[in-house]
């Protein structure tokens, strides 16, 4: 990522608290949001950009009171356009580093044409998916995540609908950075923020975030400490994937070209998929990203994609700009009338 504030940076030495705003904080007792929240302001720092210099965009849900509480500038819009209106800024001013948070809600359901569009033009947004599969502003509906069979209040005989997987949409969109993490994993988190920061394009990242009171425990079988060393698949680019508690088990092709999990001492180490998210050819992270149905089995975490590709409105792939000669020449070219 291009060091925006790097000559303001030198001068000042930034910390979390000049990213906290004087709002006061206010989502459910026990909500992912705080933590994603904390580990976002904690981060800031490292990017050497000033405040002022940064965005947060969102829209409708408990997301959106996200760019409340960050001390830059922002911009809460309506439901599902975050990425329309942050695609606006950042082709107006390619000095701001633009981020924008949303929920599954938000961004796949009316949000959904707004999210794939931006991420198939490679804008330079990085965009926080906070997925907890079920609508939390508005008391608990079924969302474009929740899983087959689930009850709640606007599918009383359970959802039939089948849920949307936030990674897969955004490979088959061809974004070019792709990335799931956990809102408890604090490390994880960070280290997830700190590579979407670096990348040049979009960056849309996954991130499984809890809701106590709609949807607890959605994510238990990742976060809790007697069961997630078993379920969680890390991502390490150039490394074999293998997990479980003593890294027992592995992913690798299967018979029919797909993957599949094995069994490390019975398949060899050698047989084990080796991990690269600088594939240029997303079949591969599509495939990973498909490995398991819902969080409640073996799911994989980390950087699934992080290529590069020209990237929309910057300078360098831009048109010159055009003369105010020019422009009244093209408006009033062809057939023109007069309007008395």
């Amino acid at each position: 990522m291009t060091h925006l504030g790097a000559e303001a940076s030198a001068a000042v030495t930034l910390s979390k608290a000049d990213f906290q705003s004087d709002q006061e904080t206010r989502w459910c007792p026990g909500c992912g949001d705080y933590a994603v929240l904390s580990a976002v302001q904690q981060f800031m720092p490292e990017l050497d950009i000033p405040p002022e210099r940064i965005v947060f965009v969102t829209g409708i849900g408990c997301a959106g009171r996200f760019s409340y509480y960050m001390n830059t500038y922002g911009m809460h819009g309506i439901h599902g356009r975050g990425p329309a209106l942050a695609t606006g800024l950042a082709t107006a001013r390619e000095d701001l580093s633009i981020w924008v948070v949303t929920g599954d809600g938000d961004s796949l359901s009316i949000g959904g044409n707004h999210l794939i569009h931006a991420l198939r033009r490679n804008v330079p947004l990085k965009i926080l998916l906070m997925n907890n599969q079920i609508y939390g502003l508005t008391k608990g509906q079924a969302s474009p995540t929740s899983e087959l069979g689930k009850i709640t209040k606007s599918t009383p005989f359970g959802v039939s609908d089948h849920p949307f997987n936030p990674v897969a949409l955004a490979l088959g969109a061809e974004a070019t950075f792709v990335a799931r993490t956990i809102d408890r994993d604090r490390h994880h988190l960070t280290e997830v923020l700190r590579a979407a920061s670096r990348h040049q394009g979009a960056a849309l990242v996954e991130i499984y975030q809890n809701c106590p009171v709609f949807n607890d425990g959605a994510f238990a079988a990742l976060t809790e400490k007697d069961v997630k060393d078993a379920n969680q698949i890390r991502l390490e680019p150039g490394q074999p994937i293998r997990f479980g508690i003593d890294g027992e088990r592995g992913i690798a092709r299967g018979g029919d070209g797909g993957l599949e999990i094995v069994d490390v001492a019975s398949a060899g180490v050698q047989s084990l998929l080796v991990h690269d998210p600088r594939r240029t050819d997303a079949g591969v992270a599509f495939s990973l990203a498909r490995l398991a149905e819902d969080p409640t089995a073996p799911t994989p975490i980390g950087i699934f994609r992080d290529v590069q590709r020209p990237v929309y409105g910057r300078t360098a792939n831009a048109s010159a700009p055009v003369s105010d000669e020019q422009l009244s020449e093209l408006l009033l070219s062809g057939d023109t009338w007069t309007v008395a």
